[in-house]
């Protein structure tokens, strides 16, 4: 069984995602961190991640990047958005995600088009969204809480526009599948959105 579980940034999908894997014996893939790694490659050569040329380059990052604990920062993510609208990026790390969601008993992927593009005939779809502002306020708590000093606001402005860049990108572009049953989590806790999305899974898949 393969699920596929998108949304935009902050909108709790990767928890989502996580719980699913662990409640269904799934393996999972944040498909989100192949991206960010790619940010971060272009970070340490000093590149342009709006260079679709130095973008594609960064996608022979070495996979000891996967486990560098900065890419789940703000400016890695901000160059993950930007590094993900080129063509040749996502065309680089297509077949990876692929692979990972065709093996044997099926794998959990989150992400922004996997239900579209990596795995259309996934038969559950989910898509998990949450409000501009609630998203923001989850950040911001999440990094407040790691001693890590930034304003509200400018957290919803660098989602808001991580949002438009996400759907407005030509290629692969942040879209809930036709089939795909949105999740809005903007009042849910965390325990609510996850047991919401295991009944979600069941009853999709009978």
């Amino acid at each position: 069984m393969i699920i596929a579980v998108d949304g935009p940034t902050a909108s709790g999908k990767g928890t989502i995602a996580k719980a699913l894997a662990a409640h269904f014996g799934l393996p999972h893939l944040d498909t989100g961190l192949l991206y960010r790694a790619v940010g971060r490659q272009v970070m340490l050569a000093g590149g342009d991640p709006d260079d679709p040329h130095a973008a594609l380059a960064a996608c022979a990052f070495p996979d000891s990047l996967l486990d560098d604990d900065t890419l789940r920062s703000e400016e890695v993510g901000g160059y993950a958005s930007r590094v993900s609208v080129h063509p040749d990026v996502r065309h680089a790390l297509y077949q990876r995600q692929r692979a990972f969601a065709l093996q044997e008993g099926g794998a959990v992927l989150d992400g922004r088009d996997i239900g579209t593009v990596i795995a259309p005939e996934a038969p559950v779809k989910l898509f998990v969204t949450a409000s501009v502002a609630e998203r923001a306020r989850r950040r911001w708590l999440e990094m407040t809480g790691r001693g890590i000093n930034v304003a509200l606001a400018a957290i919803e402005h660098d989602i808001a526009a991580r949002d438009a860049r996400d759907m407005g990108r030509k290629d692969a572009p942040l879209v809930a599948a036709a089939d795909a049953l949105v999740l809005d989590t903007t009042h849910f806790n965390r325990d609510a959105a996850i047991e919401a999305a295991i009944e979600a899974v069941l009853a999709r898949a009978g």
